[in-house]
């Protein structure tokens, strides 16, 4: 049987935070396929090692970040913090601006997050720990690598609204004639201006949105299907195939607790 990973994830608004490895002595956290997905990530070794490479280099160490839509793959033993961060809140563009201004796979010193790999460590372990003190601890990640800056670069407010409107829709049909019309535009003027903004088209960003919606539904505990149908995926194969194409590995290699 092929070893599975165990751990948490726990989401907030515009971000996600995945704490994910093998025990001792169990080998190698499962490698995923080269993957892209909509999202800021940010992988720190918590116990252990791990690769992360995209077409071009490969890079390893204590902390890396991903820019979002990169193809890349993880390899990795021990255990893993993932921060996933939504590139189109003023933290994802911060750290955009921050990390990616000439690559799109970086190292980042470990000096740079202090004490904050060996607090999650515990953070995890620790037999009190519950979903807030693990989004407590994500979010003190998220203000370290990305600290305010004061400018709202967020996306043009039509766009937020179309994308709010569809994101308290995501179980039932969406379309993007129904997000334009819901914020006064027509539909090519909508298409166009939401690549414009978010850098992808309306249908792939909210596919995205539906596979973070499933994932936070699964991991309190639901059933792939349930998660599915909840997150508007017109079945569990939909969502599986989805959920590996966009993190390289099945839903049901992850053992969550």
């Amino acid at each position: 049987m092929a070893t599975k990973a165990y751990g948490r994830m726990v989401f907030w608004e515009g971000a996600s935070l995945w704490v994910l490895g093998t025990r001792p002595g169990e080998g190698a956290y499962p490698k995923t396929k080269f993957h892209a997905h909509h999202a800021v990530q940010v992988t720190v070794s918590l116990r252990g090692w791990f690769t992360i490479e995209n077409r071009e280099r490969q890079v390893g160490g204590d902390v890396a970040a991903v820019a979002p839509d990169t193809e890349h793959a993880l390899a990795a033993e021990g255990m893993l913090a993932h921060l996933f961060v939504d590139p189109e809140g003023e933290p994802g563009r911060k750290l955009l601006r921050t990390f990616f201004a000439a690559e799109t796979l970086v190292s980042i010193p470990s000096t740079r997050l202090a004490g904050l790999p060996a607090r999650l460590r515990a953070g995890f372990e620790s037999p009190d720990r519950s979903d807030q003190s693990l989004i407590d601890l994500g979010r003190d990640l998220l203000a370290t690598l990305a600290p305010g800056s004061g400018r709202d670069e967020r996306p043009e407010a039509r766009v937020r609204r179309m994308s709010a409107w569809a994101a308290g829709r995501l179980d039932a049909p969406v379309s993007l004639a129904d997000a334009a019309a819901h914020v006064g535009l027509s539909t090519g003027r909508a298409r166009h201006l939401f690549v414009e903004e978010t850098g992808l088209p309306f249908k792939t960003y909210l596919l995205w949105r539906r596979l973070m919606r499933a994932a936070e539904i699964f991991s309190a505990g639901s059933s792939l299907t349930d998660a599915a149908h909840n997150a508007g995926f017109s079945d569990s194969s939909h969502l599986s195939r989805t959920f590996r194409r966009m993190f390289g590995i099945t839903a049901d290699s992850l053992s969550l607790m």
